[in-house]
């Protein structure tokens, strides 16, 4: 049986949805829209209700990482069980509605938020991890990109790395980013952040310091957009917008959970040394 994550599926299909081809889509959007629903069907109903075939079902289902469709249909199963049962204490969905109170703006936020740390840490691949953690605590030079509301998140991991003692830039514009992915190489890693995977001026100083031999990390939303197939190691958060783009919002929380998960990961390979950096930044920071 395949190790696909349960929790987080859902949101897992939506993000996929934009790079799927439009027959699969059809398939994902119906997995988004009930999977409960989908969970009952068979292969063939749901076939002909997607307008699609059989085996175009069960290549979606691979595309999700599972072994076939009756996989993915338990999958669908067990996670519509987890969202009934918290349907009790939370709302089951972020989105805002012209009658919410501003009681219910604070809980629909923090439903989006929490559910965003969840699903991502649910789907984050260790493995990857590991070797975004390997890549850092070997780089000579570390770049971090990002534009935007992903900025914050790249100054973020820069200033987290940097107290660590490593050689950190951040950049968060694109005349910037290329100047400084311009001079790397192999002994270098450029870490670009962006929730679409889309944003240009992350893509291309990304894909110049690939060309120079640099080790490139994307993080992004969508893991097959143009960033993600740029990168050697791509790390996803797992988030959905929703109305005044508040899944932008739960973003860039999610971005930070995945920015914690490698700043202490790599803190955590030498524990003597990290506490001699922390301890030299704290006290320096103190005597101001």
């Amino acid at each position: 049986m395949s190790e696909a994550p349960t929790v987080g599926l859902v949101s897992r299909v939506r993000g996929m949805l934009p790079e799927l081809r439009p027959a699969e889509r059809r398939v994902g959007e119906a997995v988004v829209a009930d999977p409960l629903l989908v969970a009952r069907e068979s292969v063939t109903s749901l076939a002909e209700r997607c307008r699609t075939s059989p085996p175009t079902v069960v290549r979606f289902a691979q595309h999700m990482g599972f072994s076939g469709f009756p996989e993915l249909k338990l999958a669908l199963a067990t996670a519509a069980g987890i969202e009934e049962g918290r349907s009790s204490r939370a709302p089951l969905s972020g989105d805002m509605d012209p009658s919410d109170t501003l009681a219910d703006i604070v809980a629909k936020i923090g439903y989006a938020d929490s559910r965003a740390v969840e699903s991502t840490t649910a789907g984050l691949d260790v493995g990857v991890l590991e070797q975004v953690v390997d890549a850092l605590v070997g780089a000579r030079r570390i770049d971090v990109f990002g534009i935007g509301a992903s900025g914050l998140t790249a100054h973020d991991l820069g200033q987290k790395l940097s107290r660590l003692g490593l050689a950190v830039s951040v950049a968060t514009d694109r005349h910037a980013a290329m100047t400084l992915a311009s001079l790397r190489g192999p002994e270098d890693v450029v870490f670009s952040i962006s929730h679409s995977g889309a944003t240009s001026d992350v893509i291309e100083p990304l894909r110049v310091a690939g060309q120079g031999g640099a080790r490139t990390v994307a993080l992004t939303n969508h893991p097959r957009s143009p960033l993600a197939r740029r990168a050697d190691l791509v790390l996803a958060t797992t988030t959905r917008e929703t109305t005044f783009r508040s899944g932008a919002m739960a973003s860039r929380i999610a971005q930070l959970t995945v920015v914690d998960c490698v700043f202490v990961g790599v803190a955590a390979r030498d524990f003597e040394r990290t506490r001699r950096a922390l301890d030299a930044s704290f006290k320096a920071v103190g005597e101001l």
